[in-house]
């Protein structure tokens, strides 16, 4: 293996494509085969994929990060001032400038039928926030999906893909639409206790989703548990909950995703039950600023003692 490869995590000796390249559809400008993807390391064929959180929507810092070779990278519209020119950009640029090794996830603000549309026009996989029931998991996959046959109500769009030059489906003895329906995943945020009981239901009922996110501040905080976000989440109610959801996804055999921010000795737990692990972020990076500055203070103010 080169080091290349080594570094990368998916290499090997031969000239095979490296990360999610592996995965990647005839043009950049389709979705990558996310949903087999992540299949694939949920049953282990492939190590956990690793990602980034792009949590202040720059298209500088994205261009500068993608040729890093993340598998992924989360593109939030929910809880930043992102608009549909920025994402798309942001997606481009990802999978362009990481040449298909890294995959775009986009968080969509909330369960819209056109920002979905929007977010898979532009080639990313999608993140849909606060399913709590069976109708909401109905209404965003079918969103994502095009013809009956998966109940699908998104809608075709002309020009996105270039005729003839990037509308080449990955799987020759299909269309290109079909081929799209089984490319970009499909990830839910559980967020509130009345999601995670009615969990099991929406599995059941809707089982083109690809993965589940238990998404613990909304959720505690919904509970009217204090957030303690990195700290102790020990109260009997939250383990039960917790301990609900992982059942839950044990017993359809969905994959995990999920952040890990804090320290390499947690990415290794974690990556005992999640597929799709989110392990630093920009703003963690910009946030240690502070303590630069703080510490070339004191270290100044020593020297003039």
């Amino acid at each position: 293996m080169t080091s290349s490869e080594s570094e990368n995590g998916h290499g090997s000796a031969s000239n095979k494509p490296l990360g999610m390249a592996a995965y990647a559809a005839p043009s950049l400008f389709q979705p990558h085969r996310a949903r087999q993807a992540i299949r694939d390391a949920h049953e282990r064929k492939i190590p956990p994929l690793l990602g980034y959180y792009a949590g202040l929507s720059s298209v500088p810092m994205t261009r500068f990060l993608a040729p890093i070779g993340y598998d992924a990278v989360w593109i939030d519209m929910e809880h930043s001032s992102c608009n549909i020119e920025t994402m798309t950009t942001l997606v481009h640029d990802t999978m362009f400038m990481s040449q298909g090794r890294t995959i775009p996830w986009v968080r969509v603000p909330g369960h819209d039928h056109a920002a979905i549309g929007y977010a898979l026009d532009a080639g990313a996989s999608i993140v849909i926030p606060q399913v709590e029931t069976v109708e909401q998991a109905q209404h965003v996959v079918s969103a994502a999906k095009f013809g009956t046959k998966q109940n699908g109500t998104r809608s075709a769009p002309p020009f996105r893909l270039f005729p003839g030059v990037t509308d080449a489906p990955y799987d020759g003895a299909r269309d290109i639409h079909k081929c799209l329906n089984d490319q970009a995943a499909v990830m839910i945020q559980i967020e509130t206790l009345e999601g995670i009981r009615n969990l099991d239901a929406i599995l059941t009922a809707v089982p083109d989703i690809d993965t589940v996110w238990l998404g613990s501040l909304d959720c505690r905080i919904s509970m009217n548990l204090a957030a303690n976000f990195g700290g102790p989440q020990v109260e009997p109610e939250w383990l039960e909950a917790v301990a609900l959801f992982k059942a839950t996804l044990k017993k359809h055999d969905k994959p995990l995703s999920g952040m890990s921010l804090f320290g390499l000795e947690g990415v290794k737990r974690d990556a005992g039950d999640m597929s799709l692990i989110f392990i630093t972020a920009d703003i963690l990076h910009l946030m240690q600023m502070k303590q630069t500055l703080l510490d070339a203070r004191q270290m100044l103010q020593e020297g003039s003692a």
